[in-house]
């Protein structure tokens, strides 16, 4: 597989780099998986480092469900701090939000002496009306970056597809949970072509450079007390895939899968893995 490389096209798309998501509360890895991490090249995990979430009205935003670090990755692959943050709290400002959280990742950081970093991803499903705040939200993050010589990236659902772009370096789109739940009887909530393809539109136009996340999870819920498994068939992933790289030159480039698990890795054989990471 072709791992990360330091030339950019001129395209705007992102070099070609093999990553994955990392969303559990301890970072501990398996042999399974550094097995694949091995396997398939991967170069980045995009690993959350905690949610924030809306506490009190006195209280604010506040940090939720810190991850802790049992283990670590191995040496040449970079580690990127990804924070998950409710919509809400963009609902309006909050003084110092962002100071407060590059501030709690570098301390992360240097408290369990995680050196290879160079980017920080912000994960929030904004809407037309937390837009704008979300934005400037982002602006300050990226001026403390600045220092520190950080990239700065934030996730991008399909419908946000649809509005300017952000103010960063790049985005992650993010081709799960693309349906409604409360239909799982007529399309798969996770993944299904049909509720991906009206956005495939604004795919070309969209002014940021994209790396693009695809789900290889399992989603367990209970409906009426019946146990309900959601999971994505191999070829509809593929599917998805080559019809987004159809609409965008090299959208290839940069794949993630979400997300790094001994169960996820094992619900695929290789060969769709091969065809997920293929540039």
């Amino acid at each position: 597989m072709i791992s990360c490389g330091k030339q950019r096209p001129q395209d705007e798309s992102l070099e070609q780099c093999n990553s994955v998501y990392y969303w559990r509360t301890d970072l501990r890895l398996d042999s399974t998986e550094r097995a694949f991490l091995k396997q398939y090249n991967i170069k980045k995990v995009y690993c959350r480092y905690f949610d924030v979430v809306m506490g009190d009205s006195s209280i604010g935003p506040r940090p939720n469900a810190t991850i802790s670090f049992s283990d670590s990755l191995p040496d040449d692959i970079e580690i990127i701090p990804t924070i998950y943050i409710t919509e809400d709290c963009m609902h309006k400002p909050h003084k110092d939000l962002a100071e407060k959280v590059v501030m709690r990742i570098r301390q992360m950081n240097e408290t369990n002496n995680i050196n290879n970093v160079h980017e920080i991803q912000i994960d929030c499903d904004y809407t037309s009306k937390s837009r704008a705040t979300y934005y400037q939200f982002l602006e300050t993050i990226k001026s403390q970056l600045s220092t520190i010589h950080y990239q700065l990236s934030t996730t991008i659902r399909l419908h946000q597809l649809s509005m300017p772009a952000p103010p960063v370096d790049y985005g992650a789109l993010m081709v799960y949970n693309t349906g409604d739940p409360r239909k799982w009887q007529e399309r798969n909530p996770i993944l299904d072509y049909r509720d991906v393809y009206p956005y495939l539109k604004h795919l070309g136009q969209y002014a940021l450079p994209l790396a693009v996340a695809y789900p290889v999870y399992q989603w367990i819920r209970y409906i009426d007390n019946v146990r309900v498994e959601h999971t994505v068939e191999a070829d509809v992933i593929l599917k998805v895939k080559h019809a987004m790289e159809k609409e965008r030159n090299n959208l290839s480039n940069s794949i993630i899968t979400y997300h790094l698990d001994k169960d996820n890795i094992n619900r695929y054989n290789p060969k769709t893995y091969e065809e997920i990471y293929h540039h």
